[in-house]
Formats: structure tokens, sequence, C-alpha cells
């Protein structure tokens, strides 16, 4: 601290939070069962929870959803865990994941360039 002013936390940086998550993992001896498998399983068990909040609502109360307490912290959370194993998935194939998103969208800027004025912007259509 310098001039009598707290310390402002740092904010939260892709490297670091992998970085917990992979010394969280190691403090519980939890490695042997974080493969790849098992952790692209638990991603998409996690990503059917986020779902699932969404499951019966109609577009409207989808739309709100974050407006409610009680769903946007279940929502909050199941982005949490969503997130937490994608990148414990990455750690553990060796993908850096903004790398690959970064990739993935030049791919698709070149795959579906921006319509002229007029043009089709189905892409699925016909």
């Amino acid at each position: 601290m310098s001039g009598g002013l707290a310390e402002q936390p740092r904010e939260p940086t892709l490297e670091g939070l992998r970085q917990r998550l992979v010394e969280f993992a190691a403090a519980r001896r939890w490695e042997p069962y974080h493969t790849p498998k098992n952790l692209a399983a638990a991603l998409s068990v996690e990503a059917g929870e986020l779902l699932e909040i969404f499951q019966w609502l109609t577009p409207e109360q989808a739309a709100a959803v974050m407006t409610d307490p009680e769903r946007a912290h279940r929502v909050r959370d199941e982005v949490a865990d969503v997130l937490a194993y994608l990148v414990q998935f990455c750690t553990a194939v060796g993908v850096d994941p903004l790398e690959a998103l970064a990739a993935k969208i030049e791919r698709n800027e070149h795959r579906f360039p921006v319509p002229g004025e007029g043009a089709d912007v189905n892409p699925n259509k016909g």
C-alpha cells in the first residue's frame, strides 16, 4: 500500500484463473480424474445445467432471466462451471482457448463474408 490507499484487486486473467484451477485440482489430488474425456463430459453436463435454467421459458422470459436475482445467480454459477471445465479441458489437451477462438473467428469471417446490399443473409437457404 502507498499513500494510505488500499491496493486494488487485480482483474482476473485467463492465465491466472487457469493456474488457480490447476492448483485447486492438485491440492485435492484430482489430476488422475482430469482426463480429456472426463473433462469433456463434465463440460457437457455443466452446459446442460445452464440450458436447464432456460428450458421452459418463453423467449421473453429468457431475455429477462438476469432480472430475477435467484435465476441470475444460477446463470452466473453455471457459466463459471462451464468456463472452468473448458479451461481445464484446454489445459489437459494443450489448446490455448483464446488462440483457438481467434482462429475460428477468422475462418468464419472468410466462410461467411459480410453480405452486400440486397444479398441473401441466410447461408443455409437454398
